[in-house]
């Protein structure tokens, strides 16, 4: 019997900031919202199944940003829900800002100096989605 085994890769088109800040979520984009001319909006809590091996659906609080300018998506998740770590692995971060579509190379290192700049916010870096194991559950 022959057997054929199918191989998925996973489309990482997006571009990932890890943000610390002792904050709760709807105050740290405030000040993101303040200090760098964002827009987030709360939208709905982002849902993910069979977190961290359990039958449980998690929920994350998101707020979402549009530039049509650019046309770029910005979503400001948080790491940490109803049943644990959105990405298990990098406990440390507070929060995520998952970039979609373009944005210029100046542009993001402008965008991460200036998150850093927040005197509220610890660190902000920009994370290699590709090395996070659960990284499955950054994509909707």
């Amino acid at each position: 019997m022959n057997r054929k085994i199918l191989k998925l890769e996973i489309d990482l088109d997006f571009i990932l900031i890890a943000v610390t800040a002792s904050l709760k979520d709807y105050r740290a984009c405030y000040l993101i919202n303040k200090h760098l001319n964002f827009n987030f909006v709360r939208t709905e809590d982002l849902a993910v199944d069979n977190l961290n091996g359990s039958n449980n659906r998690g929920y994350f609080s998101l707020f979402s940003c549009y530039w049509e300018a650019s046309e770029t998506d910005f979503y400001f998740i948080a790491n940490k829900g109803t049943e644990g770590y959105l990405v298990p692995e990098m406990r440390k971060a507070d929060f995520f800002l998952l970039i979609k579509n373009y944005i210029d190379e100046t542009d993001l290192e402008n965008l991460i100096t200036s998150l850093n700049r927040i005197p509220e916010i610890v660190t902000a870096v920009k994370i290699d989605p590709k090395k996070i194991k659960s990284r499955e559950n950054l994509l909707f």
